[in-house]
């Protein structure tokens, strides 16, 4: 018998996560590449495998963040052509249910504002959601459920990709902890430079966010590099790494009824 799911897609800079969900319960989830070169058919082909790998779900519903604008008119025609679904895109019109205090709301990305609603449906309280993808994003949510701005910073696999690139002598190397601060070769030295850096930036910020907001905050990390970040960090609380999927989920309930 068909059971019908509820499909999250978040695509960023270089991953496009999918979620599926049943109720509130996610499924199944898949990362893909982010490649606005790749045409709707191809991207199709894959998601039909997907599925058909899960059991051949009736999706009957999708929503949709993206932060690659060329990416919007692929994913529609995908939940359009091989889902039969209208998809829900996050962006003007769309009801948050969450006051933006940004002085340019729309200039607010719509995986910060998923994200936002998401961290603090499970918090109710000051939250600050610190998201380690491509970017290094940090979103403060007030207690009263209301988004007020946040810190953007250049990602972990952007600092190492820039150090590989911009200095002859230095190489990539896996982003991984080291055991010591204190390297004692170029890998572990460049591998303690970027994670434990990190870490003191995800600190640093999370710490000067507080202090300016006189007030402690449940910090929420998610994104590529958050289970790398997170065990060294001394301010992050949980990783959730679908806490985009599941907001994603919230709004559309949230939006179900306005059609």
């Amino acid at each position: 018998m068909s059971h019908r799911w509820f499909l999250a897609i978040d695509v960023s800079n270089t991953q496009t996560a999918v979620g599926a969900f049943e109720g509130e319960v996610l499924r199944d989830h898949w990362l893909l590449q982010t490649d606005p070169g790749r045409t709707a058919d191809e991207y199709a082909v894959l998601l039909q495998s997907l599925l058909r790998r899960a059991g051949s779900p009736s999706i009957s519903a999708v929503a949709v963040a993206s932060s690659v604008p060329a990416m919007l008119p692929i994913v529609e025609m995908l939940a359009r052509k091989v889902l039969h679904c209208e998809p829900l895109i996050v962006g003007p019109g769309v009801r948050t249910g969450m006051p933006i205090l940004y002085d340019k709301p729309q200039e607010v990305g719509a995986d910060r504002i998923v994200n936002a609603i998401a961290a603090y449906a499970r918090t109710h309280r000051t939250t600050i959601v610190v998201d380690l993808s491509t970017a290094t994003i940090f979103d403060f949510i007030s207690a009263r459920g209301e988004y007020v701005g946040g810190v953007i910073a250049p990602g972990l696999g952007i600092a190492s990709d820039a150090l590989f690139e911009r200095t002859a002598r230095l190489f990539r190397v896996e982003l991984r902890r080291p055991k010591h601060v204190i390297g004692r070769n170029t890998v572990h030295a460049i591998q303690s430079g970027l994670v434990y850096g990190y870490v003191a930036l995800v600190d640093g910020i999370v710490e000067r966010m507080q202090q300016e907001a006189r007030e402690k905050a449940y910090v929420l990390a998610t994104g590529t590099y958050a289970e790398l970040i997170a065990p060294e960090s001394a301010t992050i609380d949980e990783v959730d790494p679908f806490l985009t999927l599941k907001g994603l989920r919230l709004l559309y309930e949230r939006n179900k009824e306005k059609g």
